[in-house]
Protein backbone atom coordinates (compact mmCIF):
# COMPACT_ATOMS: atom_id res chain seq x y z
CA UNK A 1 0.00 0.00 0.00
CA UNK A 2 1.18 3.09 -0.80
CA UNK A 3 2.53 5.82 1.77
CA UNK A 4 0.34 9.26 1.37
CA UNK A 5 1.54 12.72 1.80
CA UNK A 6 -0.78 12.96 4.88
CA UNK A 7 0.84 10.38 6.75
CA UNK A 8 4.29 11.08 5.70
CA UNK A 9 4.67 14.22 6.77
CA UNK A 10 2.44 13.85 9.85
CA UNK A 11 5.48 11.12 10.80
CA UNK A 12 8.12 13.22 10.50
CA UNK A 13 6.58 16.38 12.36
CA UNK A 14 5.38 14.05 15.18
CA UNK A 15 8.71 12.33 15.40
CA UNK A 16 11.69 14.26 14.14
CA UNK A 17 10.25 17.82 14.06
CA UNK A 18 9.06 18.29 17.30
CA UNK A 19 11.40 17.08 19.51
CA UNK A 20 14.58 17.65 16.91
CA UNK A 21 14.42 20.92 15.71
CA UNK A 22 11.45 22.60 18.16
CA UNK A 23 12.62 20.67 21.52
CA UNK A 24 9.26 19.70 22.01
CA UNK A 25 8.30 17.86 25.66
CA UNK A 26 6.67 14.41 25.65
CA UNK A 27 3.75 16.13 27.08
CA UNK A 28 3.68 18.54 24.11
CA UNK A 29 4.02 15.53 21.82
CA UNK A 30 1.53 13.58 23.06
CA UNK A 31 -1.00 16.29 23.55
CA UNK A 32 -0.30 17.08 19.52
CA UNK A 33 -0.72 13.22 18.78
CA UNK A 34 -4.00 12.86 20.95
CA UNK A 35 -5.52 15.90 18.40
CA UNK A 36 -4.36 13.96 15.50
CA UNK A 37 -5.84 11.10 16.60
CA UNK A 38 -9.39 13.17 17.03
CA UNK A 39 -8.88 14.73 13.62
CA UNK A 40 -8.14 10.82 12.05
CA UNK A 41 -11.33 9.90 13.80
CA UNK A 42 -13.41 12.83 12.99
CA UNK A 43 -12.50 11.88 8.83
CA UNK A 44 -13.49 8.58 9.20
CA UNK A 45 -16.54 9.16 10.89
CA UNK A 46 -17.82 12.25 9.11
CA UNK A 47 -16.54 12.66 6.06
CA UNK A 48 -15.95 8.63 4.90
CA UNK A 49 -12.29 8.84 4.77
CA UNK A 50 -10.15 6.30 6.27
CA UNK A 51 -6.62 6.86 7.60
CA UNK A 52 -5.02 4.91 5.08
CA UNK A 53 -6.37 7.24 2.46
CA UNK A 54 -6.08 10.49 3.82
CA UNK A 55 -4.25 12.86 2.15
CA UNK A 56 -3.35 16.59 3.02
CA UNK A 57 -5.54 18.20 -0.52
CA UNK A 58 -8.51 16.79 2.17
CA UNK A 59 -7.51 19.18 4.98
CA UNK A 60 -9.15 22.55 3.58
CA UNK A 61 -9.92 25.27 5.94
CA UNK A 62 -13.33 24.07 5.78
CA UNK A 63 -12.70 20.60 6.80
CA UNK A 64 -10.77 22.27 10.05
CA UNK A 65 -13.47 24.63 10.79
CA UNK A 66 -16.16 21.33 10.89
CA UNK A 67 -13.80 19.63 13.23
CA UNK A 68 -13.24 21.90 15.72
CA UNK A 69 -17.52 22.06 15.68
CA UNK A 70 -17.31 18.42 15.95
CA UNK A 71 -15.20 18.55 19.08
CA UNK A 72 -17.34 20.77 20.89
CA UNK A 73 -21.26 19.77 19.71
CA UNK A 74 -20.23 15.77 19.59
CA UNK A 75 -17.27 15.50 22.11
CA UNK A 76 -19.00 17.89 24.12
CA UNK A 77 -15.57 20.15 24.83
CA UNK A 78 -15.12 23.31 25.59
CA UNK A 79 -13.49 26.39 23.91
CA UNK A 80 -10.22 26.06 25.65
CA UNK A 81 -9.79 22.22 24.35
CA UNK A 82 -11.12 23.17 20.74
CA UNK A 83 -8.33 26.01 21.27
CA UNK A 84 -5.71 23.41 22.47
CA UNK A 85 -6.66 20.90 19.43
CA UNK A 86 -6.32 24.00 16.99
CA UNK A 87 -2.87 25.11 18.26
CA UNK A 88 -1.42 21.66 17.07
CA UNK A 89 -2.83 21.94 14.34
CA UNK A 90 -1.95 25.53 13.11
CA UNK A 91 1.80 23.98 14.32
CA UNK A 92 1.59 21.04 11.90
CA UNK A 93 0.58 23.77 9.08
CA UNK A 94 3.62 26.09 9.93
CA UNK A 95 5.42 23.22 9.49
CA UNK A 96 4.15 22.10 6.07
CA UNK A 97 4.19 25.68 4.89
CA UNK A 98 8.47 25.03 4.85
CA UNK A 99 8.24 21.66 3.79
CA UNK A 100 5.22 21.84 0.66
CA UNK A 101 5.42 25.92 -0.14
CA UNK A 102 3.91 24.64 -3.61
CA UNK A 103 0.75 25.03 -1.60
CA UNK A 104 1.72 27.80 0.68
CA UNK A 105 -2.26 29.55 0.38
CA UNK A 106 -3.93 26.58 1.29
CA UNK A 107 -1.20 25.96 4.79
CA UNK A 108 -1.84 29.67 5.15
CA UNK A 109 -5.75 29.51 4.90
CA UNK A 110 -6.70 27.31 7.72
CA UNK A 111 -3.70 29.46 9.76
CA UNK A 112 -5.97 31.77 9.34
CA UNK A 113 -8.77 30.39 11.25
CA UNK A 114 -8.82 32.29 14.69
CA UNK A 115 -8.94 30.68 18.23
CA UNK A 116 -12.03 31.00 20.31
CA UNK A 117 -13.02 33.21 23.33
CA UNK A 118 -13.85 31.69 26.06
CA UNK A 119 -14.92 32.46 29.77
CA UNK A 120 -12.30 31.88 32.52
CA UNK A 121 -13.30 29.94 35.20
CA UNK A 122 -12.57 31.21 38.65
CA UNK A 123 -9.54 29.78 39.99
CA UNK A 124 -10.46 27.06 42.38
CA UNK A 125 -8.49 26.96 45.72
CA UNK A 126 -8.08 25.35 49.41
CA UNK A 127 -7.64 27.30 51.93
CA UNK A 128 -4.93 26.07 54.45
CA UNK A 129 -7.39 24.50 56.71
CA UNK A 130 -8.46 22.57 53.48
CA UNK A 131 -5.26 21.51 53.20
CA UNK A 132 -4.54 20.31 56.11
CA UNK A 133 -7.72 18.67 56.66
CA UNK A 134 -7.22 16.74 53.48
CA UNK A 135 -3.87 15.52 54.58
CA UNK A 136 -4.74 14.47 57.91
CA UNK A 137 -7.10 12.00 56.47
CA UNK A 138 -3.78 9.70 55.28
CA UNK A 139 -3.18 6.46 57.26
CA UNK A 140 0.50 6.59 57.82
CA UNK A 141 0.66 3.77 59.73
CA UNK A 142 0.99 1.63 56.00
CA UNK A 143 3.92 2.45 53.37
CA UNK A 144 1.34 3.24 51.03
CA UNK A 145 0.22 6.00 53.42
CA UNK A 146 3.64 7.51 54.14
CA UNK A 147 4.44 7.45 49.89
CA UNK A 148 1.10 9.41 49.83
CA UNK A 149 1.70 12.21 52.43
CA UNK A 150 5.22 12.97 51.60
CA UNK A 151 3.55 13.29 48.00
CA UNK A 152 0.86 15.36 48.25
CA UNK A 153 2.65 17.76 50.58
CA UNK A 154 5.33 17.70 48.51
CA UNK A 155 3.14 18.83 45.60
CA UNK A 156 1.72 21.95 47.78
CA UNK A 157 4.94 23.12 49.57
CA UNK A 158 6.48 23.49 45.82
CA UNK A 159 3.83 24.40 43.74
CA UNK A 160 4.48 21.37 41.35
CA UNK A 161 2.32 20.20 38.37
CA UNK A 162 1.47 16.83 38.48
CA UNK A 163 3.52 16.00 35.65
CA UNK A 164 6.49 17.73 37.41
CA UNK A 165 5.84 15.65 40.36
CA UNK A 166 6.26 12.44 38.89
CA UNK A 167 9.07 13.14 36.91
CA UNK A 168 11.08 14.24 39.98
CA UNK A 169 13.95 11.79 40.73
CA UNK A 170 16.04 11.01 44.24
CA UNK A 171 18.77 13.93 42.17
CA UNK A 172 16.76 15.98 42.08
CA UNK A 173 16.23 16.86 46.40
CA UNK A 174 19.46 18.13 47.30
CA UNK A 175 19.71 17.53 51.65
CA UNK A 176 22.08 20.53 52.00
CA UNK A 177 20.92 23.26 53.18
CA UNK A 178 19.18 25.05 51.22
CA UNK A 179 17.39 22.82 50.72
CA UNK A 180 15.77 22.68 47.33
CA UNK A 181 13.99 20.59 44.52
CA UNK A 182 14.87 20.61 40.85
CA UNK A 183 11.16 20.63 38.79
CA UNK A 184 11.34 19.59 35.06
CA UNK A 185 8.41 22.59 33.59
CA UNK A 186 7.07 22.92 30.53
CA UNK A 187 9.68 23.17 27.23
CA UNK A 188 12.04 21.39 29.41
CA UNK A 189 12.83 24.82 31.38
CA UNK A 190 14.50 23.59 34.88
CA UNK A 191 13.50 25.86 37.78
CA UNK A 192 14.76 25.12 41.46
CA UNK A 193 12.31 25.27 44.45
CA UNK A 194 12.86 26.22 48.12
CA UNK A 195 11.95 23.39 50.47
CA UNK A 196 11.10 23.84 53.97
CA UNK A 197 12.95 22.27 56.72
CA UNK A 198 9.83 20.46 57.95
CA UNK A 199 8.61 19.52 54.02
CA UNK A 200 12.67 18.11 54.12
CA UNK A 201 12.01 15.63 57.89
CA UNK A 202 9.20 14.05 56.26
CA UNK A 203 10.91 13.76 52.46
CA UNK A 204 14.29 12.43 53.90
CA UNK A 205 11.85 9.73 55.96
CA UNK A 206 10.24 8.93 53.29
CA UNK A 207 13.12 8.05 51.17
CA UNK A 208 15.63 6.63 53.82
CA UNK A 209 12.57 3.70 54.19
CA UNK A 210 12.37 3.37 50.38
CA UNK A 211 16.39 3.10 50.08
CA UNK A 212 16.02 6.19 47.51
CA UNK A 213 18.80 8.15 49.18
CA UNK A 214 21.42 5.00 47.95
CA UNK A 215 23.30 6.16 44.76
CA UNK A 216 22.16 3.25 42.82
CA UNK A 217 18.68 4.89 43.15
CA UNK A 218 19.39 8.27 42.22
CA UNK A 219 17.67 8.24 38.47
CA UNK A 220 14.71 6.12 39.94
CA UNK A 221 10.96 7.82 40.33
CA UNK A 222 10.63 9.61 43.79
CA UNK A 223 7.09 8.11 44.12
CA UNK A 224 6.35 4.82 41.64
CA UNK A 225 3.66 2.32 42.34
CA UNK A 226 4.14 -1.32 43.36
CA UNK A 227 5.89 -2.68 40.27
CA UNK A 228 8.58 0.00 40.77
CA UNK A 229 7.14 2.28 38.25
CA UNK A 230 6.33 5.91 38.60
CA UNK A 231 2.97 7.01 39.20
CA UNK A 232 0.52 8.49 36.10
CA UNK A 233 -1.19 11.50 36.36
CA UNK A 234 -4.46 9.82 36.50
CA UNK A 235 -3.50 7.64 39.49
CA UNK A 236 -2.18 11.14 41.05
CA UNK A 237 -5.25 12.91 40.90
CA UNK A 238 -7.27 9.55 42.04
CA UNK A 239 -5.15 9.33 45.31
CA UNK A 240 -5.73 13.01 46.03
CA UNK A 241 -9.35 12.66 45.42
CA UNK A 242 -10.00 9.97 47.33
CA UNK A 243 -8.68 11.91 50.41
CA UNK A 244 -10.64 14.54 49.34
CA UNK A 245 -14.02 12.51 49.73
CA UNK A 246 -12.83 11.53 52.63
CA UNK A 247 -12.28 14.80 54.33
CA UNK A 248 -15.48 16.59 52.41
CA UNK A 249 -17.23 14.13 55.07
CA UNK A 250 -15.95 15.84 57.80
CA UNK A 251 -16.23 19.26 57.00
CA UNK A 252 -17.97 19.81 53.85
CA UNK A 253 -17.39 24.10 53.79
CA UNK A 254 -13.77 23.31 53.29
CA UNK A 255 -13.36 21.47 50.23
CA UNK A 256 -15.08 21.73 46.84
CA UNK A 257 -16.96 19.13 44.92
CA UNK A 258 -14.53 19.36 41.97
CA UNK A 259 -10.89 19.07 43.37
CA UNK A 260 -7.60 18.11 41.31
CA UNK A 261 -4.10 17.99 41.60
CA UNK A 262 -4.03 21.64 40.17
CA UNK A 263 -5.52 22.86 42.87
CA UNK A 264 -2.86 22.04 45.50
CA UNK A 265 -0.88 24.25 42.97
CA UNK A 266 -3.39 26.94 42.84
CA UNK A 267 -3.92 26.58 46.58
CA UNK A 268 -0.28 27.61 47.29
CA UNK A 269 0.10 30.56 45.27
CA UNK A 270 -2.86 31.79 46.75
CA UNK A 271 -1.61 31.35 50.43
CA UNK A 272 2.17 32.93 48.98
CA UNK A 273 0.18 36.08 47.77
CA UNK A 274 -1.80 35.77 51.09
CA UNK A 275 1.60 36.07 52.96
CA UNK A 276 2.63 38.81 51.14
CA UNK A 277 5.12 37.14 48.93
CA UNK A 278 6.02 39.59 45.39
CA UNK A 279 4.42 38.22 42.48
CA UNK A 280 7.84 38.01 40.91
CA UNK A 281 8.79 34.99 43.43
CA UNK A 282 5.93 33.69 42.84
CA UNK A 283 5.70 33.17 39.01
CA UNK A 284 9.36 31.84 39.60
CA UNK A 285 8.04 29.25 41.54
CA UNK A 286 5.44 28.36 40.09
CA UNK A 287 7.44 28.61 36.75
CA UNK A 288 5.65 30.86 34.66
CA UNK A 289 7.31 32.36 31.97
CA UNK A 290 5.54 35.45 32.28
CA UNK A 291 4.37 37.52 35.36
CA UNK A 292 0.40 38.19 33.10
CA UNK A 293 0.52 34.52 34.08
CA UNK A 294 0.80 34.73 37.89
CA UNK A 295 -1.40 37.98 38.20
CA UNK A 296 -4.56 35.96 37.78
CA UNK A 297 -4.01 35.14 41.69
CA UNK A 298 -4.29 38.73 43.03
CA UNK A 299 -6.57 39.37 40.68
CA UNK A 300 -8.77 36.40 42.45
CA UNK A 301 -7.95 37.04 45.93
CA UNK A 302 -10.79 39.37 47.06
CA UNK A 303 -9.54 39.24 50.81
CA UNK A 304 -6.35 40.73 50.01
CA UNK A 305 -8.57 43.57 47.48
CA UNK A 306 -10.81 43.84 50.76
CA UNK A 307 -8.04 44.43 52.81
CA UNK A 308 -5.98 47.19 50.46
CA UNK A 309 -9.08 48.90 50.21
CA UNK A 310 -9.86 49.15 53.89
CA UNK A 311 -5.79 50.20 54.58
CA UNK A 312 -6.13 52.86 51.67
CA UNK A 313 -10.05 54.18 52.89
CA UNK A 314 -10.22 57.67 53.60
CA UNK A 315 -13.35 59.17 55.69
CA UNK A 316 -15.28 61.58 53.20
CA UNK A 317 -18.53 61.50 54.42
CA UNK A 318 -19.46 64.84 56.41
CA UNK A 319 -20.91 63.91 59.62
CA UNK A 320 -24.13 65.81 58.81
CA UNK A 321 -24.75 63.15 56.81
CA UNK A 322 -24.47 60.46 59.31
CA UNK A 323 -26.24 61.86 61.63
CA UNK A 324 -29.36 60.10 59.65
CA UNK A 325 -27.92 56.98 60.46
CA UNK A 326 -30.54 54.59 61.41
CA UNK A 327 -27.90 53.18 63.51
CA UNK A 328 -27.33 56.31 65.27
CA UNK A 329 -30.91 56.91 66.27
CA UNK A 330 -32.73 55.18 68.96
CA UNK A 331 -35.15 53.18 66.97
CA UNK A 332 -35.68 52.76 63.18
CA UNK A 333 -39.04 54.91 63.10
CA UNK A 334 -37.50 57.71 64.41
CA UNK A 335 -34.94 57.41 61.77
CA UNK A 336 -37.68 57.34 59.31
CA UNK A 337 -39.65 60.42 60.53
CA UNK A 338 -36.72 62.08 60.48
CA UNK A 339 -35.98 61.84 56.52
CA UNK A 340 -38.16 64.89 55.59
CA UNK A 341 -37.23 66.85 58.01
Amino acid sequence: METTDFAKHLTNFLTKYLAGERGASPNTIRAYRDAFVQLISFMKNRKRVDAQHLRLDSLTKETIIDFLGWIQEERKCGSATRNYRLAAIHSFFCYLQYECPERIYEWQRVLSIKVQKHVKKNINYLTLEGIKLILAQIDITILKGRRNLAMLALMYDSGARVQELIDIKPSSVRFETPYIVKLMGKGRKERIVPLQNEQVVLLKAYMQENKLLEPHYNQHPLFFNCWGKKLTRSGVNYILKTYADTARKVNPALIPERISCHVLRHSKAMHLLQAGVNLVYIRDILGHVSIQTTEVYARADSKQKREALEKAYVDVIPETDREKSWEKDGSLLEWLKGLDK
